[in-house]
């Protein structure tokens, strides 16, 4: 998507992007996070090289989950941030596609992306919370088609006039009206989170992009089998998201597994070893960490994150 300058910055060949998960802090000991210094720590992610910022979108807590994200909701929220920020791109991490009603989904989110200037990345995901399900009156077992359909929708709506489409569990566009506003740029980059129950070759046909999860250490295994199955696509660029906890120890090794954690310069070489084995983007979630979020992002915005700064 060359036309999109956020999905630009975040997604380029050959560089690896540094992005943060929303609420960006830590709390380690609840499924709660405070909100009450969101607002300063939004616009200092705004003035370094951090690349993007991703929402969550967790509609319910669930007590065997233990954690609800940034709590509101991502594309409410994604509002806010438009009068906070004016560079960062602001993405979904994502929201749930099966759950939500695509044609309302996707005025949201042109909305949200008119409001940003044309900053808007939507991340889309098919929930790993089984439980949030029944609250819908929505199958479980149906959110792979629904996820699907939803992103042919979305799609559609956000970049075609007057479209024509009839999905099986959604509604059905007969070309007698017209969705708006659209996107600010040609039309809303969509990016795959997680596998949302797709093959990767469905992903490699249908998707923006594609952010994984899991140990950050085996990430580059999954870089060679991704590249080969969309070569006839070009660029469809790969990246992932993982816990993170930065130690006050500039030299602490690296420890990879559930949380990435370690000092900086061990990270500035973990990350430029996965610059080089083709990953483009890792969204780093604080929830770990005790240290105070301000004082961790000036750490990485003054040794770090320009080393990853994508132009």
């Amino acid at each position: 998507m060359a036309d999109h300058d956020a999905f630009s910055r975040t997604f380029q060949p050959g560089q690896l992007s540094i992005g943060f998960i929303a609420p960006a802090c830590g709390y380690p000991d609840s499924p709660f996070p405070s909100l009450s210094d969101q607002a300063e720590i939004v616009q200092s992610l705004d003035r370094s090289d951090a690349a993007a910022l991703w929402l969550r979108d967790v509609p319910f807590y669930d007590p065997s989950f233990g954690d609800t994200g940034q709590v509101l909701d991502p594309l409410v929220y994604a509002g806010w941030l438009a009068a906070l920020t004016q560079r960062i791109a602001i993405g979904t991490a994502g929201f749930v596609t099966p759950l939500r009603e695509p044609v309302i989904t996707a005025k949201q989110i042109t909305t949200a992306d008119q409001l940003l200037g044309g900053r808007f990345l939507a991340g889309m995901a098919s929930g790993d919370r089984p439980t949030e399900y029944p609250a819908f009156g929505v199958d479980f077992g149906t959110r792979v088609e629904r996820y699907r359909e939803a992103v042919a929708l979305i799609k559609t709506l956000t970049s075609v006039s007057f479209p024509r489409l009839k999905t099986e569990h959604f509604g059905h566009l007969r070309g007698d009206i017209d969705l708006v506003p659209k996107a600010a740029a040609s039309r809303i980059p969509i990016i795959a989170i997680g596998r949302a129950g797709q093959s990767l070759e469905w992903l490699a046909e249908h998707v923006d992009a594609w952010i994984w999860h899991g140990d950050a250490q085996r990430m580059p295994e999954v870089v060679p089998h991704w590249r080969e199955m969309t070569a006839s696509r070009g660029f469809v660029p790969f990246g992932y998201g993982a816990m993170f906890d930065l130690d006050v120890d500039a030299d602490a090794p690296l420890q990879t597994g559930r949380v990435l954690r370690g000092g900086r310069n061990a990270l500035k070489k973990f990350f430029a070893d996965q610059r080089e084995a083709g990953i483009n983007h890792v969204a780093l979630n604080l929830k770990p960490t005790r240290r105070p979020a301000l004082e961790v992002i000036a750490e990485l915005q003054e040794y770090l994150l320009p080393e990853f700064a994508v132009a």
